[in-house]
């Protein structure tokens, strides 16, 4: 498990055998003489494109095998990373070896319910990154069909922009554009169905994309976590209001009652919220896999 410096960035250990290549908001990642890649999961937990001083015990864990799950159970229709799971055992269960990939410089956005980013846009043009919708939605509608809504990659500290279908094809070009929005919008649509089987909204969520060695389109990073998703509680689910969700909800409340501006960095969160926010997490897992964490 990674800390933090002196100064408050965030501190990656120390892996015998890795080199330490770059530290992310959430993921350390590593190279080892084969070029294969150690990506770790932290504790750490970033909200309004800050990463925060506190940390949320067993996240990493959690972030991890959640994303193990689904992968294995989308990849009939994109190939992922993983090489294995077996890693050292001062990173076991919250860390993977993974092929390097070539990323795409964008992020891939599947909503759909409107919410977050895609409410406040919506409410100025009646659209989220090009697509048109019907007026009269509210905050957690259901959209008549999801969408692919694309934003660029930001740095830690830097702000993800949303843009639309054209501005994302000017980055990676039509065709990997079309493929991406495509692949997005089917692992969206297949994950979105199974998490209603087990009473869970999955309201919209994150992919980052990049090729293989072999030059294929390969699904990396994670996957269908409360990190890069919205879970909500379909027995709660009321549009028009704030939902009761399994993600960093709790976390992105507080920051935001707390006066704090989003500009300077952020302050530590009470031991309330983190042990509020810990639990839903592994509420999240536990009813998604069916299997005690």
């Amino acid at each position: 498990m990674s800390g933090f410096g002196a100064a408050g960035a965030p501190v990656a250990p120390v892996i015998d055998g890795w080199k330490h290549l770059r530290t992310g908001k959430v993921r350390d990642l590593y190279s080892n003489a084969d070029g294969e890649i150690l990506l770790v999961a932290s504790d750490r937990i970033s909200a309004f494109d800050w990463v925060l001083p506190s940390e949320i015990p067993n996240k990493g864990a959690i972030l991890t095998q959640l994303s193990l799950f689904w992968f294995e159970l989308l990849g009939d229709i994109v190939p992922n990373h993983i090489i294995t799971e077996d890693v050292p055992n001062s990173v076991m269960d919250r860390a993977v070896i993974v092929e390097p990939l070539e990323m795409f410089e964008i992020e891939c956005v599947a909503r759909g319910y409107l919410t977050g980013s895609g409410l406040a846009e919506y409410k100025e043009n009646l659209a989220v990154c090009g697509n048109a919708l019907p007026d009269g939605l509210v905050d957690g509608s259901k959209l008549p069909e999801s969408i692919f809504t694309p934003a660029t990659k930001a740095e830690v500290g830097d702000h993800d922009i949303n843009i639309d279908f054209k501005s994302a094809a000017m980055i990676v070009g039509d065709e990997v554009a079309e493929e991406l929005r495509d692949i997005t919008l089917s692992l969206y649509n297949t994950a979105a169905d199974f998490a209603l089987s087990r009473g869970i909204i999955l309201a919209d969520t994150k992919f980052e994309f990049g090729r293989s060695a072999d030059g294929i389109i390969t699904l990396g990073d994670e996957a269908l976590t409360p990190d890069s998703s919205r879970f909500w509680e379909l027995d709660e689910w009321t549009p028009g209001r704030s939902q009761s969700s399994f993600d960093k909800q709790f976390v992105r409340d507080w920051l935001i009652s707390s006066g704090w501006d989003k500009k300077s960095p952020p302050p530590e969160l009470p031991n309330e919220i983190i042990e509020k926010t810990a639990m839903r997490y592994e509420e999240a897992f536990e009813r998604i896999t069916g299997t005690k964490f």
